[in-house]
């Protein structure tokens, strides 16, 4: 790894501090539903203790702070401080209460055993080791605790044709998580399912949400795309084939229009969901 790789710390860290003002603010629906159809799969009860890894502005840790009650506990943790100062306002205008740490996912500094909820939305194809990190994840579940991960699956092909015009000027560490192929463990539901049972976790499975993903015009598109860690795409483009790239995509997108002539792709969400290894386990 080198420091402008995004899946190292430090790459990632300052991607997501440059992008914080902007992230999930295009007016795209897409981060909150993901965040949801997690937290639903990992039916976090009042009292319980949850934690969300790599929480970025808190669109997963919210729902897991109301969900614990004021009898449960909810941590946040984010390499990112811009992200972090993003999610303490929305927290705070609720009248929650989060533990906010700024932190490295691939080894959180918490305790092993103290969790019944450990949720992590859309991060783990960022980190440079993640079957290392899952294995540490899974050590900080508490007996009879639940992990549950969103990651990308299927895609709506044309949104796939217009990802892929970034990739002439792509280094291999940067290409975005929903292209990397079948060969990633991220290409599939088994290779997912496999990666979090290595990790030590038990009862694993997955469920699928297929989310429509409605742009309406091509300007929104690309503001939700630079908008998120697809902005170290954009600064792979030189200057002067950003036009090129821009009239590509909108040709792409003339295959997505919807009847009233806005642009709609749909993203299949993958939850991979285990349980804390039961007392016999190796």
């Amino acid at each position: 790894m080198t420091e402008t790789d995004p899946r190292s710390g430090p790459g990632v860290g300052a991607l997501f501090d440059a992008v914080a003002d902007d992230y999930d603010q295009s007016g795209v629906d897409f981060f909150a539903p993901i965040a949801q159809g997690l937290v639903d799969e990992l039916a976090p009860a009042s009292g319980e203790r949850a934690v969300d890894l790599g929480c970025g502005r808190g669109a997963a840790t919210i729902l897991l702070a109301r969900s614990v009650g004021e009898t449960g506990s909810a941590v946040g943790l984010d390499l990112s401080e811009g992200m972090l100062a993003h999610a303490r306002a929305a927290i705070d205008s609720e009248g929650l209460v989060v533990d906010l740490r700024v932190g490295d996912a691939s080894e959180p500094a918490l305790p092993e055993g103290e969790f019944d909820v450990v949720a992590s939305s859309l991060v783990l194809f960022f980190l440079p080791n993640p079957g290392a990190a899952l294995a540490r994840w899974v050590q900080l579940l508490a007996p009879g605790g639940r992990i549950g991960l969103a990651t990308f699956g299927q895609q709506d092909p044309v949104w796939t044709s217009v990802d892929r015009e970034f990739g002439p000027w792509l280094p291999p560490a940067m290409r975005d998580p929903r292209v990397m192929g079948p060969q990633s463990p991220f290409g599939s539901d088994e290779g997912m399912e496999q990666l979090l049972e290595d990790a030590g976790a038990a009862e694993v499975e997955t469920t699928t949400l297929r989310l429509p993903v409605r742009f309406g015009t091509l300007d929104r598109w690309e503001a939700f795309s630079r908008g998120t860690g697809q902005r170290a795409m954009w600064a792979s483009v030189p200057a002067d084939e950003i036009a090129g790239v821009r009239e590509r995509a909108a040709t792409h997108f003339e295959g997505a229009r919807t009847a009233d002539g806005d642009v709609e792709v749909w993203q299949d969400i993958r939850y991979t969901l285990g349980r804390a290894p039961g007392p016999d386990a190796a």
